[in-house]
């Protein structure tokens, strides 16, 4: 069997990607986390905004850009309890062989677990960006961006990217510790905590975590070496080694 037919073999079907939507739709805990992605960036942008908004230029952040979206830090926790969650399942009671006698192939369980995990997270991800923008925006009086504004589209779309990217960063590491919990407790302080420690040192390593390097899509002035798209590159790869790890987890322990 050629590398072609081994990778064809592995792809996600249809049905497969369907009975992960009904794990995701069935279970309140990850449902209520992907929802609250939405509800805690927006929510608390436009909550922000309307609070101290037109009280002066920079109310929500010297970069009038990057505060437009001032809950992302809020949301990207979700995030985290989204793709942990959603993975974490698969490792309680024995349910991951109850799924591996209905898709005996590990890689293309996996694959279809990570697909349904970005496919919805990215969904969420681009409506909880407009939304965030528009409706926050709605609340800054004259110090009010307009999505026709230089980097804003770039921003609104990047932002529901980068949100995708923190979800399957933590469903990989779920995958790989088998335990949602311990990568909620670990990841979600990792991301609020660590940049303030590390904001002296932008011009070193702390650019290349994986929060500063991605959040750099939604600011109008990049920090460091990194640009917009490069800084979301650098989140992209922690994602995959995140998902690489975990694949090799998945295959290799038993269910």
């Amino acid at each position: 069997m050629g590398v072609a037919s081994v990778i064809t073999a592995a792809l996600p079907t249809a049905p497969v990607l369907r009975s992960e939507w009904i794990k995701i739709r069935s279970a309140r805990a990850v449902l209520g986390s992907l929802l609250a992605v939405f509800a805690a960036t927006a929510g608390i942008t436009v909550l922000t905004a309307a609070a101290i908004g037109t009280s002066e230029p920079g109310a929500l952040g010297e970069d009038r850009l990057f505060g437009a979206f001032f809950g992302i830090n809020f949301g990207q926790s979700a995030a985290v309890a989204f793709g942990a969650t959603a993975f974490a399942a698969e490792f309680r009671g024995g349910a991951l062989r109850v799924s591996l006698t209905a898709v005996p192939n590990r890689t293309r369980l996996y694959l279809s677990k990570a697909v349904a995990v970005a496919g919805l997270s990215f969904l969420v991800g681009q409506f909880t960006g407009l939304v965030t923008f528009v409706a926050g925006q709605a609340f800054m009086g004259e110090y009010a961006l307009a999505l026709g504004d230089p980097g804003t589209l770039r921003a609104v779309f990047g932002s529901g990217v980068y949100l995708t990217l923190i979800a399957l960063l933590s469903a990989g590491l779920a995958a790989l510790v088998r335990s949602g919990t311990l990568v909620m407790g670990l990841l979600i302080p990792f991301l609020l905590i660590v940049p303030f420690v590390v904001g002296q040192v932008m011009d070193g390593a702390g650019q290349f975590m994986p929060d500063r390097a991605g959040q750099l899509v939604m600011r109008a002035h990049a920090e460091g070496s990194l640009g917009p798209w490069s800084g979301l590159g650098v989140t992209a790869l922690w994602t995959l080694a995140a998902l690489a790890g975990g694949w090799l987890a998945v295959r290799r322990r038993d269910a």
